[in-house]
């Protein structure tokens, strides 16, 4: 059998199906799939999310084990990010990265771009407090589902956003001819 390496070329898709499907299948991640989510939110930081995951099970496919199945039985979505921001450090943009891949549905995620549109959540990322945390990300997502055009899923909400923020800042650049 020969892997179908182009599966891998669209990093997202491949994620939202099969990573997706395994997860809820087998109520966790391998670390293949898990470090999938990672380096597609943010290849940059997969070293240093590998070494703190090692610093739980030097076993890094046990560690994400244990931390992806800690997620898939959490009671509730506050729990779940819970899991990852209090329990394993991680910080809001790639926690929420990670849970709106495996929940899209309930999730989305806090991205600078998406912050430059809504204009309401920078620094969100910053806040300490769990408790205070929760209730600026679940704020976070109600304006994302409340943002025109309404017909869209969650998931095509922050990309549209995303988009908005990429179309309108490489406008502005070309207007500045890429001077600040």
């Amino acid at each position: 059998m020969t892997t179908e390496y182009i599966k891998y070329y669209d990093l997202e898709n491949y994620v939202l199906t099969d990573v997706r499907d395994n997860f809820e299948r087998d109520g966790h991640l391998t670390a293949f799939d898990f470090f999938c989510i990672v380096i597609w939110k943010a290849n940059r930081a997969k070293t240093k999310i590998a070494q703190r995951l090692i610093k739980y099970n030097p076993d890094i496919e046990q560690s994400v084990k244990e931390l992806t199945g800690k997620i898939f039985s959490a009671s509730g979505d506050k729990q779940k990010l819970k899991v990852l921001i209090d329990d394993y450090k991680f910080r809001l943009p790639m926690s929420s990265a990670i849970l709106s891949l495996l929940y899209p549905d309930n999730f989305t995620i806090y991205d600078i771009r998406v912050c430059d549109t809504l204009t309401n959540f920078k620094g969100l990322d910053t806040v300490s407090n769990f408790e205070k945390l929760w209730l600026g990300y679940t704020n976070y997502i109600d304006s994302v589902k409340k943002y025109e055009p309404q017909n869209l899923s969650l998931r095509d909400k922050d990309r549209f956003l995303w988009g908005k923020s990429f179309y309108e800042q490489l406008n502005s650049d070309l207007k500045n001819k890429f001077q600040k």
